[in-house]
């Protein structure tokens, strides 16, 4: 008996014969089965899987330009963020010096009105000052134009008539 690959015997009287090995035949029939399945279908299952890779790569290929778009989008968004932020804090100072010279000229403007008021004070005190002494000094000399009159309507006495001669001889003396 001559032995050839795993499943055929070949009989001395000429015959062959088959392996009735149950293991041995799945294997066979498994092999021949999938034999003529790449033989019919190997063709469409392989443009078929490689339509699938051309579609997997196209989709990579689209993620990928759309990652890179996201990338430009967000650097151009914190971009203007970093502008805007600049933009906001330049807004901030310019708010913090107009009100620092809005305080500053309040404050002037106040001082000054201040001053005018302090003026305006010492102008008022003085009038008033000037009133007073003008209306004492109307008072003395009325009180003593009254004392005047009355010692001319009296007359002059002897003594009287002394003391008004050595005044007015001691201011002419003084000349």
């Amino acid at each position: 008996m001559v032995f050839l690959p795993d499943n055929i015997l070949i009989l001395g009287h000429g015959g062959f014969g088959f392996n009735t090995n149950v293991f041995e035949t799945n294997i066979i029939n498994l092999a021949a089965v999938v034999g003529i399945v790449v033989s019919f279908v190997g063709k469409n299952l392989s443009s078929l899987l490689e339509d699938r890779k051309n579609t997997i790569v196209k989709n990579l290929q689209e993620a990928n330009q759309r990652a890179i778009e996201a990338e430009e989008k967000l650097n151009a968004a914190r971009a203007q963020l970093e502008m805007a932020k600049k933009k906001a804090q330049e807004i901030r100072e310019e708010g913090v010096l107009r009100a620092t010279q809005e305080i500053n000229n309040v404050v002037s403007q106040h001082e000054l009105r201040l001053a005018r008021l302090e003026e305006f004070k010492q102008e008022t005190l003085q009038f008033y000052q000037q009133k007073a002494f003008k209306q004492a000094y109307m008072y003395v000399i009325q009180k003593i134009m009254t004392r005047v009159r009355e010692r001319l309507t009296k007359g002059l006495d002897s003594t009287y008539h002394v003391v008004v001669n050595n005044f007015y001889v001691s201011r002419f003396t003084q000349f």
